[in-house]
C-alpha cells in the first residue's frame, strides 16, 4: 500500500461541478510532488457548507488503484 498526503481547498461552488457529474476526476499534487488523479465521488463524505478543505491521505494498492482516502486532523 502506498500513501500520499496532499492539501485540498475546493469551494462548495466548485465542488458542484464534480457533484453534478460535469467533472468526474480530481487531480492533486502530493506533498512529495506526485500527481494523483482519482474519482471526485470519493470526496463526497468530506463536503461541508464551505466546500472541502484540509490535508488528506490517499492510499493506493500495489497496482496504483484507489484503496481509501481520509482527512487528517
Amino acid at each position: 500500500m502506498t500513501e500520499y498526503k496532499f492539501r485540498l481547498a475546493i469551494s462548495a461552488q466548485d465542488y458542484l461541478h464534480f457533484y453534478s457529474g460535469v467533472a468526474k476526476y480530481i487531480q492533486v499534487r502530493s506533498f512529495c510532488g506526485k500527481e494523483i488523479r482519482f474519482p471526485a465521488e470519493k470526496l463526497r463524505r468530506f463536503v461541508l457548507q464551505d466546500g472541502i478543505h484540509g490535508i488528506f491521505v490517499i492510499r493506493l494498492d500495489i497496482n496504483n488503484k484507489f484503496h481509501s482516502i481520509n482527512k487528517l486532523d
